[in-house]
């Protein structure tokens, strides 16, 4: 068994020590040690945490008031090794079920009144299902591996994406995640981790968007008795992409009805009302319907909660205080459900799973100035994407 003189001697190698405690029971710690840090805090850590690997020890850096804190706990995270074959199983559903949600947003034609008929039409639009399910998939891989691809670069441990498929659904798929399987070292590994996916899938979704929206035509927005209509909903990311390949801010109005154009467009973008009806939207392409998703999907992932990726931006910039947010978030999502009932749902899921954020074993050391840059980046990307009222569905009655 080791002896806290050998604790102690390792700890000194990266701290000038003030005070030691030994082993707290009821906090299942062997020793706490507080003072002051020498050198750079990150390299103190790897360096500890290297030394004492080989007595099973994991080193906690913790600041206490105006000194540092060392807590060396028993044991050492050793990560499960995970079953790709789950992940491509899944990868390969989600697939099936995209190409078949692409599929029946690009029919366009009468109801079939036969299943063979029905196959028949939908092998027709197979081609813009495919090109749907491709685009869509490669924004969400882009989102995964940009997540995946910073652990491995900073030696964390997490899995392969695990990819959600949803048969029937406006997308075919509930996105994806991956898991850490050890706890980030530091804020800025969690900030690389948690703000690489997000910017990877922009990277990605922008270009697919533009493209898929030069493919897609302005068309008057009608709605004959017996049909029903569906608008998809307006982000200022979303807008500024719809004015830079028409030249004009869709979907358009008949009329503002007396009311001043940046009063119509406040209200039209958190309520989405009045409907333009008479006006001139955009009738999105399939891929252009892949691109906004993607941008709806990195706005719901930098909801600034919990596990989510704005979740690990906010704590990399407030720390614990980012906590505090927890409530309005849940009041902001609450409010925003009675314009779309979905943000119910979410706030539901924040309500339980909002209130835990992935604390790093290294909590002394904090961003660097191009860090905390690229954190205010993903709150100004989480501004540009998000969607108020993400989907409109509206029905005429027959008459």
């Amino acid at each position: 068994m080791v002896e806290i003189e050998q604790l102690t001697q390792a700890v000194s190698q990266v701290m000038r020590i003030d005070d030691i405690t030994t082993g707290d029971p009821q906090k299942n710690y062997l020793a706490r040690y507080r003072g002051r840090i020498l050198g750079d805090s990150a390299e103190a850590y790897d360096r500890l945490a290297g030394t004492l690997k080989s007595y099973q020890i994991t080193p906690i850096f913790r600041n206490e008031k105006d000194q540092h804190a060392i807590m060396l706990l028993p044991g050492v995270i050793e990560p499960k090794a995970s079953n790709p074959w789950v992940n491509l199983v899944l990868f390969l559903f989600t697939l099936l079920s995209v190409i078949f949600a692409g599929t029946l947003y690009s029919y366009n034609g009468p109801q079939p009144e036969t299943l063979s008929g029905l196959a028949v039409e939908l092998l027709r639009s197979l081609p813009s299902g495919i090109s749907f399910a491709v685009s869509l998939l490669a924004i969400l891989v882009a989102h995964e591996f940009g997540h995946y691809l910073a652990g491995r670069y900073h030696q964390t441990h997490v899995t392969l994406p695990y990819f959600i498929p949803f048969p029937f659904s406006p997308f075919g798929t509930m996105g994806a995640f991956i898991q850490l399987k050890e706890p980030p070292r530091n804020k800025r590994i969690l900030l690389d981790i948690g703000i690489a996916g997000p910017i990877a899938g922009l990277v990605v979704a922008i270009p697919i968007l533009l493209y898929g929206l030069s493919l897609s035509q302005v068309e008057p927005i009608t709605l004959a008795p017996g049909q029903g209509i569906s608008l998809e909903g307006n982000s200022l990311l979303y807008l500024g992409a719809k004015f830079l390949v028409f030249g004009r801010l869709l979907p358009a109005p008949a009329s503002y009805a007396g009311v001043a154009p940046l009063v119509y467009w406040a209200r039209y973008f958190f309520t989405s009302q009045p409907l333009p009806l008479g006006g001139q939207d955009v009738m999105i392409h399939p891929i252009a319907w892949a691109g906004w998703a993607g941008l709806l999907v990195t706005a719901l992932n930098l909801i600034p909660a919990g596990q989510l990726d704005g979740g690990h931006v906010m704590y990399v910039l407030l720390g614990k205080r980012a906590r505090m947010l927890w409530p309005v978030i849940l009041a902001v999502l609450v409010g925003l459900g009675f314009v779309w009932a979905g943000w119910w749902l979410w706030a539901l899921i924040i309500f339980f799973l909002g209130r835990v954020f992935a604390e790093p074993l290294d909590q002394i050391t904090q961003l660097d100035g191009r860090r905390r840059w690229v954190a205010i980046l993903g709150f100004v990307i989480f501004i540009l994407v998000f969607t108020p009222v993400p989907l409109v569905q509206t029905f005429a009655g027959g008459g």
